[in-house]
């Protein structure tokens, strides 16, 4: 009885080291808080084009940070509901949902430029490099609004089939939204500003964050407690894999081959890219309740994801912010 005792516990020990070692297979960890004392809620965030900045969404206004340090280096007022931050032409649009505009501004020197009236609360922003615009999701609309940089106005209104959460492109003329309320993906033929296919990716429920890999030409969308894997030329679901609860976005890293779900409940779920047909789970990294959003500087292998201390709030209702914790968590090796 002795031996055998030894023999399973020792087993066990074995299962336990396992356990400890796949859940730390990525190396990444919180490693700095960036604290910041403005109030209101938040949603994306952005890594500048240059001088190693972030661009955070909170409030009414983006809070703007040395991405070393965490240092305030400047502030975009007068957001309202801002949601997303993109760059093109060398100036930052900031994508405001209360306001159905876009804040247009300098990033040399942080001036507004201008104001552009998109459609009804503009959500997710994003730059097309193969276009060379500037694209919103406008989710109360149902529609994409289109902005030429060297004008900065709308030159294209394109209707989705739904409520439009998060856009990607594969650099050769197609857009792929999220259609958060269809649990589809939306393909837009971005030369003629139409839609051109829907496809489903059920059973992943209410998509929010999109990447995308133009390599492999797979799509990762972030739902209910799952990856959905996509493939970007025929709609085909590849996968789908287990992740935390309240995925709000998903990043890619091309270098490391790793996506990442920013998941409200606490977790950061890492998805190694082992090739175009085979994906596992080496990690789900601690991070912090609400942390749910995110976005990857692939150069820098790093991963930001805004957060705050919360408190339970009144049956039935989501949990509340505790005033003056709003915070960027840096997560990396």
């Amino acid at each position: 009885m002795k031996s055998f005792t030894a023999s399973l516990l020792f087993g066990f020990l074995l299962i336990s080291i396992s356990n400890i070692r796949a859940q730390d297979a990525s190396g990444f960890h919180v490693a700095k808080t960036f604290h910041i004392a403005s109030s209101g809620g938040w949603d994306y965030i952005a890594v500048g084009p240059n001088n190693n900045l972030l661009y955070v969404s909170h409030g009414t206004q983006v809070n703007i940070l040395n991405q070393e340090n965490g240092d305030s280096v400047g502030v975009i007022a007068g957001t309202t509901g801002v949601h997303g931050i993109a760059f093109a032409m060398g100036k930052g649009y900031t994508s405001n949902g209360r306001l159905n505009t876009v804040t247009v501004f300098d990033l040399k020197t942080n001036a507004i430029i201008t104001q552009v009236a998109t459609g009804q609360n503009p959500d997710a922003i994003m730059f097309d490099g193969f276009s060379k615009k500037i694209i919103t999701c406008n989710g109360r609309s149902k529609d994409l609004s289109v902005i030429d940089p060297s004008t900065d106005k709308v030159v294209a209104t394109i209707a989705v089939s739904g409520k439009p959460e998060t856009a990607v492109s594969d650099g050769q003329g197609k857009i792929f939204v999220n259609i958060e309320d269809k649990n589809q993906i939306d393909v837009v033929d971005i030369n003629n500003s139409k839609v051109i296919a829907s496809w489903s990716i059920a059973p992943g429920d209410g998509p929010t964050g999109l990447a995308i890999d133009v390599k492999t030409k797979r799509l990762f969308a972030g739902c209910d407690k799952l990856l959905m894997v996509i493939d970007a030329t025929s709609g085909k679901i590849v996968d789908k894999l287990p992740i935390g609860d309240g995925c709000d976005g998903v990043g890619f890293d091309s270098g490391l081959k790793y996506v990442f779900a920013s998941c409200g409940e606490g977790k950061l779920s890492i998805i190694e890219e082992v090739n175009a047909d085979k994906f596992k789970v080496i990690d789900n990294v601690p991070t912090k309740k609400s942390a749910r959003t995110i976005v990857v500087d692939a150069t820098k292998h790093e991963v930001y994801l805004p957060a705050a201390d919360t408190q339970p709030g009144a049956a039935g209702e989501r949990p509340k912010v505790v005033p003056g914790t709003f915070q960027v968590l840096v997560v990396k090796k």
